[in-house]
């Protein structure tokens, strides 16, 4: 047995590469275009610049990589895409150029698994190509991510079935090409057999935009997550992705992986936030030294190093975990546990950064205030925190039992009585 904390040097070759690509080619596509730019359809002007950096990418081999190559991808493992994710945690236009962006990701994969050949055609090569968006539409204003809450119906009428409902947040349907919707098809079977998921294009007679939703730090008008009101949208029955009934089999396939790559794009995120904090201790001055000097400031760092070295080594071993076990549901409870951590470790660095950067970090001429703003975002994303720690707790008391005994199990004195006895010893003779 042993332990290896090293990259293969072939794959490694393609990590620089992706590095130096990202910041000196994908970076400056954040200044010229911040988001959510870089999930609108491309303009002609924007096409002449994205389509190279796209094609590059595909070159080197590392677009799509999350799927297998008979879809386009390289079938690369999860530890392998932790490592990649956490260069284009870096660039919000990054996963758009590696064919990596939320929520399409997701949403190929789970077409890829469950999709019909006809719903591949349709709508998984388009996105796979990078030519489209696409959009999940899961969360209920009344019932957030629970889905046993959920009221949204698909019911069967002759070879169509007819949607009625609400969505919220459905991130991306401004301009996604299609929606995948996740709707009660049997209230008797419960949230977790009653559910189905299904395919349909944005513009299907029924579906209204109410408004978009902005995230605290967007104006209204430019804001991207959708309230959905699905009003007798009518689809066929082969619109249906998966079985029937299989909606929350289909939503866990999506959310495992989609839960690491966060983890892992946030330890890019945050790795950015602490180079700019230890440029800024080095480079600012008062009190008559620089503020590398000053034991705050060391502290500053040395928490914040120490915080990201750990998230990143957990969230490599439970890709690694998957990667072993290929088994979402053996490392699920690491999984949550990562979750849960993500928007704690960013939140946490950031607030450092900008402390140390003064009233230039709250400001609009560094990224810090937008990273800032993505912390609580990441607490919701995919399941609220409170839920993933939740599964946590339940998961690691499965593994323990209650103490048989008045008396806790490392009780002294019975231990010690156990001890004794089990040493063949008289009490009071030691």
């Amino acid at each position: 047995m042993s332990w290896d904390f090293s990259t293969d040097p072939e794959f490694q070759e393609k990590l620089d590469w992706a590095e130096k690509f990202v910041r000196e080619q994908v970076e400056p596509l954040d200044l010229v275009w911040p988001a959510p730019v870089n999930y609108q359809p491309l303009t002609p002007e924007r096409r002449k610049i994205v389509d190279p950096l796209k094609q590059a990418v595909r070159d080197q081999g590392l677009w799509a990589c999350h799927l297998g190559p008979e879809l386009g991808g390289k079938g690369y493992g999860q530890l392998k895409l932790a490592l990649l994710n956490e260069i284009l945690g870096r660039s919000t236009w990054a996963p758009v150029i590696f064919g990596t962006q939320a929520p399409d990701t997701g949403n190929a994969e789970i077409i890829a698994h469950f999709g019909t050949p006809e719903q591949k055609r349709r709508y998984l090569e388009p996105l796979l190509a990078g030519e489209i968006f696409s959009c999940y539409s899961m969360t209920e204003p009344q019932a957030g991510a629970d889905p046993a809450e959920f009221t949204t119906r698909a019911e069967r009428d002759g070879d169509h079935w007819v949607i009625n409902g609400w969505k919220f947040f459905s991130s991306n349907a401004r301009w996604a090409e299609f929606l995948i919707v996740m709707a009660v098809t049997n209230p008797e079977a419960g949230a977790y057999r009653g559910m189905s998921m299904f395919l349909l294009p944005r513009d299907t007679p029924g579906v209204e935009i109410v408004r978009n939703v902005g995230l605290m730090s967007e104006p209204a008008e430019d804001g991207s997550h959708a309230l959905i009101h699905y009003d007798n949208v009518r689809v066929p029955a082969d619109s249906l992705l998966g079985e029937e009934g299989g909606a929350f089999g289909v939503a866990q396939t999506r959310l495992g992986g989609g839960r690491v790559h966060h983890a892992m794009r946030t330890v890019g995120l945050a790795q950015r936030a602490l180079d700019m904090l230890c440029e800024r201790a080095l480079s600012r001055r008062t009190k008559g030294s620089v503020l590398a000097d000053k034991q705050k400031i060391q502290e500053y760092v040395a928490d914040s190093y120490v915080q990201l070295k750990q998230f990143r080594l957990f969230v490599l071993n439970v890709a690694w975990q998957i990667d072993r076990y290929n088994d979402y549901k053996r490392v699920r409870k690491d999984i949550s546990a990562i979750k849960a951590l993500t928007p704690t470790v960013l939140h946490d660095i950031v607030r450092r950064a900008i402390q140390v950067h003064g009233a230039l970090g709250v400001s609009n001429e560094l990224p810090l205030a937008h990273m800032w703003v993505t912390a609580p975002v990441l607490g919701l994303a995919d399941g609220p925190t409170e839920v993933h720690k939740f599964a946590v707790a339940r998961e690691v008391l499965k593994g323990y039992r209650a103490s048989e005994s008045l008396w806790p199990s490392e009780h002294i004195p019975t231990r010690l009585a156990e001890a004794k006895a089990k040493l063949e010893l008289e009490v009071g003779s030691l």
